[in-house]
This record gives C-alpha cells, structure tokens and sequence, in this order.
C-alpha cells in the first residue's frame, strides 16, 4: 500500500471518530470534499488521482484472488484427486454407482458480468492458482477496455469449458487408478461420468434480437470442430487410426461452420451451406457411440493399464460431451411461445391463453400431431422466433450431434399450457424424445403460483408420457430477477419450497422413476444469489440440505445443475489448477447427495417463526421495489456507474425525462444488483431481515442460532453488512443538494470556484434527489438498527460460526477511499459542465440538458453534444487554391482548444477514473452484480 494510501486511510479513521460527536457526520462526504478541494486547487491533478486509483485498483485484483484461493483452498493438485478415490466401506457397486451419473451439471452462461479485462482476469487466476495472493502478482495495469461482443463471450465460454474439460479427465483418470488397486479384475467396466457441462452462449434468445439462426448453427459446429480436435489429440498416440478419423471429422466440422457464418439472407449461400452439410461425406459424424464403443472394447483387451486408462478417460468425455463442448441451453421467453402456439390452435387469437380452453385446444392438437420435416430453408423463412428455435434443435439433432439431447428453457414461464406449447412444437418437429423442456420460475407470480403450476403441469398426461420417455422432469430456477423483486433471502426460501413441491408433485403423479433436474441460474456476488463464504455455502444456497431431503426420501434421483456467470463465473474455471480445485469441492460437497434420515432443520419445523419472518422479509423487500424513493436513489446516476460487462447491453434512455421516471422493473438484475453495490449497500440482501425479527427477536434469534440453514442467512448477511455503508448512501445524495453547494465557497474559501456553485446551487433547488438519497438512507438506517439488535441478540452470529469476514475493515477503508474519491471525481464533473459556455443558438439541445446529462452520468451522450458544440477541427483556407488574398481568419475565434483542453477532456478523463473506481468496488465486493 502507497504512503498517499496510508495517508488517506488515516485520514478516514480520524473523521470517522467525529461520528461519536455527530452522528450524523459523514467522513465518506467529507474526504471527498477534501480531495475535491486539493483537485479544484490544484494541490492535486487527475493524473494524482489516476495514480491513488490504480493503487486500490491493485487492492480490488488482490481481493478477487484471495477471495478464490480461501473458497477453493487447497489448491495442490494431488490434494484435489483425494475425493475421486475409493472412500473407506466402499465396494465395486457403490463406487460405480457414485460416479455413473454427474454429481453435478455446470453451465457456462454469459450473462453481463465481464468486468475485468482478459488481461486482469489471467493475472487474478494466476495469482489464486500460485497461492502468491498477497502480493503484487494479480496487479496488472488497466488496460483499455475492449468492446464485448457475443462471439468474444463465446470464445470466452469455451476456453473456460475446455479448462473444465480437461480437470474432469484428471478426475477420471484418478477413479480408474483409485479402482484399478481396489478391484483389479472389474475396473474397466467402470463408466464415470462424474460432471456434466453445458452453455447457453449463442443459443439465448430471452431478451435478444442479435442472435440470428445461423449464428447458433454456426456455434454448434464451431464447438464440434474445437471437441473432435481435443478428442484427436487425447487419441494420437494410443489409437491412431480412430484419431485421424475424428481429425478429418472435426475438418470438415470447422468448413461447415465457416459456411454458414456467411450471409444467410442470400438464398445461394444458404443453399450451399445446408447442401454441403446434410450431403453424404465420409467425414460427416453425427454419433459418437461406435466410436465409444471402439475405444471401451479396445481397453478391455489393453494389457498396457495406463493406455487402457487413456482410452476410457477419452470415451468417459465422449460420452458426456458428445459432439460439441458440451451440452447447449436454447432459451426463449413464454411469450414467444404463447404468439406461436396461436398460430396453430387458436389462428383467430380468441383464446386466452391461460384459459381452460386453450388448455383444452392444446391438448387436443398434441394427440393430433403428425411430425413434419423441416429443412434449412424452412428455418430461414420461419418468422416466429419460437419456431425457429424448434426447427434449429431438429436440424442440430439431425446433421450435427444426434447423441446430446438440447435444453428448452422457457423464461417468465407461469402456466402449463406455455409448457405444452414447447411440448407440442418438440413433437411437431420430432425431437420431442432429445429435448428437455425446463420452465423458469423466478417471477413473483411464478414463485407464489409455482406449486400450483407443478401440480397442474405433472397432472397432464402427455407431460407424464414426456418426462417417462425423457427419464427427467427439468426446472429452472432463478435468483437474478428472483432476489430483485422478492429479495435474495426470501427468494432462496421460496425457491427452496418450490423445489420440495416438485417432490411432491413427482410423487403424487407416480413420476418417482424419473429423475428431477434442478437448474439454479445463481449468480456470482452475495447480491445475485450464490454465497460468498464457503463453497459448501456456494452450493448448499440454491439446492439446501432440506430440499435435497423432500427428493432422497422418495427415491427420485436428482440432477443438480448450476451456472457460472460470464467473467466472474469463468473466473472458477480460469487455470487448470483452479478448475481442479473447483470440481474437488464440489465432489467434496455433491449436491444431489442428502441423508434422508437426518433430523429436519429447527428452521423448517418451527414454521410459526419462520414463515412469518420470511413474509416479513418480503414485505420491506417489497416496499422498497415499489418505492419512488428507492428506484429514484437506484436510477439517480442512471446506470452511468457501470462499465460495459457483456454483449448484452441494459439500454439508456434516450429522453432526458425518463431518468426521473425509471422503473426498475425496466433495468435488469445485474446492473440493478450492480448498482446497489457501488452506491455501497446491498439492500436486496440485507434490508428487512432485522425488523422482521423485531417483534420476536429473542425467539427468531434462538432459531438462526439452533438451524443451520439460519446460520447460513446470516453468514450471507453478514458478508453483505461487512461491506456495506448507509453513509455512502447518504454522501451520493449530498451531491445534488443545493445547499451544499451553495455554502461551498462560504467565507472565502475558494473564491474561483464561487460562480460554478452558485450555477449548482440554483439548478439543483428544484432537483429532487438530495431528498430521495436522504429519505433512503433513514430507511436503512432503521431497518439496520433493527438488524444489530437482533445480531447482538444472535450467539456466534458475529463471528460468523467460525468463519469471519477476512480483512474486514481492510476491506471497508479501500471501499471508503473508493467512494470518497469517485464523489471528487463526480465534484470535478459537476463543476466543469457548468462553466462551459452557453451554446450557440445553433445547436438543437440547450445547456441545462447537456448539464443534466452529466448529472445522471450519461456522459459520452453529454460529450457529443460538447465536441459538436465547441468543434476544434475546421476547413483550412489554406485548403483552397484562391488568387485573390485574404487576411481572415486571423485566429481570433479559434479559442474552442481551450474549452476542450480545460472543460470536456477534465470530463473525459474524471469519467474514465469513475469506471475504474466501479471496477475496484466490485472487485471488493467479489463480483460484478
């Protein structure tokens, strides 16, 4: 840490023991005016902030390795085989057994979450998987930030499959090793599959129009070119003539996705793009299982052990891969499906689609289907987004990888009938026996309503003949939007009892062969869903002990799937080591594993408590998303604190008045979740937990105490209350408050800055954020006091029942230098946009809305509108080869250099530090969002 650091941490401590004296005092406010000070003077430059900035810029990379290296330690690669082995009591069959189906399904999705650069992001990876994490290694200087494009995402998905890929085959080597000593004569007959991967990446059509047909087809061969050559590879040197097979094979796979990486619109490419793949080629493969069986047959009669080793590790990954890099996620929303199922039983749209009638007309149209082929061009012309899908699965299943079934996740899914609309496209297009149909539930209505959806849905008969012929039954549950409208606690208990009801939905139906496959899209912060102490913690939050219970007792298999989120999700996954790690933790903690006799959680007995603090919980939760205060706080910089994380983009408004009316129903989890963190409280996660225990404390106390599932809220909680501050709530509002400014200058204090404030000053008396930012922050104030009594009331709760919260206060003063330098920065804005001069009558947008375009951070919108105001390039008449002289121009009104150089490029410049910052507290916090 600098001495300017040092410094500046010396600084806050001191003004923050004036809160004993004040309590009202802000020392995060007040250091920022100090810095603002030292920059408006000129005791200190943006190129001094810029250096403070890529000090705690070091911090933030350092925090995001230690924070890999404590959840997944050890890292020691022999250390991270030991839960692949034998165990003491096993026998041949148990052990099978154990490994013949995955422990869990992992799938690299690319939500907005790419904060760091690839380069930051090598560098923390590096440093968790050398355990070097307290020094300089994770620091790397900021780099430019690149645009994030769909196809970088994908590139990114893979790289972090393929490191995935390549730590389960150490896995399965060590299953063969551990079984080859124990069972010598039957360890070959072994098929681990002991993880599944998966993505969605190019297939996720839910909220997206960028993603056209031809671009998942192409990703589907893509991905197969990039497997067959990682199959080729593994077999060169043990099975030469099956590895130069699959080499041609994967050639003729990367010809294939350059083709219809072309223009698809033009008949002619499309024709020979489709003709070239679905022709007869005798490198064409669309199965893998002759060659899986060639490879198992050639290891049983192997005398070398290490080679048949190699040989059944090679069919272990083709078996769970099969032609791609791994299974693919298509996603469309409900609606997609409700327009499209019109189209063919209710073409006059006279029903209403959640009706009995439409129910009826459905069910009736599914005993009617007869199956139609389809072809390239009829996905070309289809229209319906919907359809489209549907016809794409029927031709990957039919000219690319016929073995890996494709999941159909249906987002904002909340009536059966959107079920059976999927069901009767799968059987239209006859791949209902290769498609997993999975409805997400993470509306409110969805989790309110979703046991009465699962009784109804499993009572159908044609989705009882589906889930039979499939062998699942596939749900998704979310915690992105989940944890925003209900909050993140009360969304994990809603979650929790919907599962329990897919149990017993199961069972009443006569479903308990099948298995459940339960995805949980968790995030990657404490504010996204997945738990940041422990990954025991990580995994137990979406799928609790209790819900694992309702199935064990029922003998229904479970299918656990989990999500890794873009950049901080592949950040699990970055190295060889850190992905060994990651899978020895989670074979340590196997989700789909419960003991079906083990006592039931106090939690979950004492229902008289606990679902009144739940609902209680839900009841603040809900006061705040349909508060005008908190989503004017949430949307008061619009979402100008945040970088560009994903291809995905959360769209600005382009009207200036829509800022003040933003819903936050109109932003999306991530940046929504993102934003709590940089305006420095996680109130999805913290608020309402303490006053719902207000009127009962003593009792709900005991319970937390007594319930291990209580313990694991509070060690959530207190992971989000270690790093959270009401006070930086508080110093964003001051920023637009015009007696603030106003008093700025008072006294002679800085005379030159005297005319900006009085600019500030009047535009801001009729701003209203100063009002809402304060409004909030007594809200939170009390529902946190509420908190710290019931904390005090809790035994342990402090401490976290053994695990504290690492280099807590470490944490919370580079977040408060953090903070207090981005309110400078913000200042320094602030002050600049008002001294430019007015605009020429010319221009079609005034100066008051150029300023509130700083104001809610809209800055590059704000920067055009400057450089197009105040332009420094011009026709030279030194240009035009003109005879007669001229002694005009003479300079005299070429002064717009110095409006850029001491106005807009100060903009630039403080802006660019502003994401930096954003950066840096994210990486605090240990994700993005």
């Amino acid at each position: 840490m600098t001495p300017q650091i040092e410094e500046l941490n010396e600084r806050l401590q001191v003004l923050h023991r004036h809160t004993q004296d004040t309590p009202i005092y802000n020392p995060v406010f007040q250091l920022g005016l100090e810095l603002s000070r030292d920059l408006e003077g000129g005791r200190k430059s943006l190129q001094d902030i810029d250096g403070l900035v890529s000090a705690l810029e070091c911090e933030g990379l350092k925090a995001r390795a230690q924070k890999l290296d404590r959840m997944l330690a050890p890292i020691d690669a022999d250390r991270n085989l030991t839960p692949f082995a034998v165990r003491e009591g096993d026998d041949f069959e148990s052990f099978a057994q154990r490994w013949a189906d995955p422990m869990i399904h992992v799938v690299f999705t690319a939500h907005p979450t790419f904060l760091l650069t690839p380069v930051q992001s090598q560098a923390v990876a590096k440093a968790a998987s050398s355990g070097d994490v307290n020094s300089d290694t994770a620091c790397v200087a900021p780099h430019e930030r690149t645009q994030i494009t769909l196809d970088s995402e994908h590139d990114a998905a893979m790289q972090a499959i393929s490191r995935a890929q390549a730590a389960r085959d150490r896995a399965v080597r060590a299953i063969y090793r551990s079984a080859k000593s124990n069972w010598p004569g039957e360890w070959k007959s072994l098929r681990p599959t002991p993880v599944r991967f998966a993505s969605w990446v190019g297939y996720d059509m839910d909220g997206r129009t960028d993603i056209g047909w031809n671009t998942s087809i192409r990703y589907r061969l893509a991905e197969k070119s990039e497997r067959l050559a990682g199959y080729a590879a593994t077999l060169a040197g043990i099975a030469p003539d099956l590895s130069a097979r699959l080499v041609n094979a994967g050639e003729f796979a990367g010809r294939m996705a350059a083709l219809f990486g072309k223009d698809m619109s033009d008949p002619a490419a499309l024709s020979h793009a489709a003709n070239s793949l679905t022709a007869n080629h005798p490198d064409r493969l669309t199965s893998l299982a002759p060659i899986i069986s060639e490879l198992e047959d050639r290891a049983g009669a192997e005398t070398d052990e290490d080679t048949a080793i190699e040989l059944l590790t090679a069919a272990a990954a083709m078996r769970a891969d099969g032609l791609g890099m791994g299974w693919v996620h298509f996603r469309v929303n409900s609606s997609q499906l409700q327009n499209a199922i019109r189209r063919r039983v209710d073409p006059e749209s006279k029903l209403d689609i959640a009706s009995q009638a439409a129910l009826n007309a459905i069910r009736s149209g599914l005993e009617a289907i007869e199956p139609l082929d389809a072809n390239f061009a009829a996905l070309a012309i289809e229209s319906s987004t919907a359809i489209r899908q549907f016809i794409a699965m029927q031709q990957i299943l039919r000219h690319v990888d016929a073995d890996a079934p494709i999941r159909m996740l249906i987002a904002e899914c909340e009536q059966p009938q959107t079920v059976l609309a999927a069901l009767y496209f799968a059987k239209l297009f006859g791949v209902e026996d290769r498609i997993d149909v999975s409805p997400l539930f993470e509306t409110e209505t969805a989790l309110e309503h979703g046991g009465r959806f699962l009784d109804a849905l499993l009572a159908e008969e044609a989705f009882r003949d589906y889930a039979k012929k499939r062998g699942r039954i596939a749900i998704q549950t979310g915690f992105s939007d989940a944890g925003r409208f209900v909050g993140q606690i009360p969304a994990a208990l809603a979650i929790e009892r919907l599962q329990g009801r897919l149990a017993e939905a199961m069972e009443a139906n006569g479903l308990t062969d099948v298995a459940a496959l339960i995805f949980n899209t968790h995030g990657e912060s404490m504010g996204r869903g997945a738990h940041p102490v422990s990954m025991k913690d990580r995994l137990e939050w979406p799928l609790s002990p209790w819900a694992r219970r309702r199935f064990a007792r029922r003998n229904i298999r479970l299918e656990p799937e989990v999500s890794f989120q873009g950049g901080d999700g592949y950040l699990w996954f970055g190295t060889a080591e850190l992905a060994l790690a990651t899978l020895a933790n989670i074979a340590s903690n196997p989700p789909r594993e419960a003991d079906p006799d083990a006592p039931t959680d106090m939690f979950y007995r004492r229902t008289d408590l606990s679902l009144d603090f739940y609902r209680a919980i839900r009841r603040v939760q809900h006061m705040h998303l349909v508060s005008d205060t908190y989503s004017r706080a949430i949307t008061a910089f619009g979402l100008g604190l945040l970088n560009d994380t994903g291809s995905r983009r959360s769209r600005r408004q382009s009207d200036l008045n829509a800022d003040r009316k933003m819903s936050l129903r109109q932003i999306r989890a991530i940046p929504h979740n993102a934003i709590l963190q940089q305006l420095g409280y996680p109130v999805n996660v913290i608020a309402g937990f303490g006053t719902a225990a207000d009127t009962n404390r003593e009792e709900i106390a005991n319970l937390l105490t007594e319930s291990e599932r209580g313990k694991q809220m509070l060690r959530l909680l207190r992971s989000a209350d270690a790093l959270a501050s009401i006070k930086t709530v508080a110093a964003y509002g001051e920023l637009f408050n015009s007696a603030y400014w106003a008093s700025r200058p008072y006294r002679g204090t800085e005379e030159h800055l005297t005319d900006a404030c009085l600019t500030l000053a009047e535009y801001l008396t009729k701003d209203d954020r100063a009002g809402v930012f304060r409004r909030l922050a007594s809200r939170l104030r009390v529902d946190a006091l509420h908190l710290h009594r019931l904390l005090d009331a809790t035994p342990g709760s402090r401490d976290g029942w053994g695990t504290p919260i690492p280099d807590r206060e470490e944490k919370r003063r580079s977040i408060g230098l953090l903070q207090s330098l981005r309110l400078a920065l913000l200042q320094h804005m602030f002050l600049r946009i008002v001294q430019v001069p007015v605009f020429s009558r010319s221009n079609d947008i005034s100066r008051e809305d150029v300023m509130e375009m700083v104001f809610t951070l809209r800055i590059e919108d704000a920067l055009a509108q400057l450089r197009r105001a105040f332009p420094t390039n011009f026709p030279s008449i030194d240009d035009y080869a003109i005879d007669e002289p001229s002694d005009y121009p003479d300079g005299g009104d070429r002064g717009y250099e110095r409006i850029r150089r001491d106005y807009i490029e100060p903009i630039e410049q403080a802006y660019a530090l502003v994401l930096r910052i954003s950066t840096a507290i994210a990486n605090e916090f240990g994700a993005h969002g």
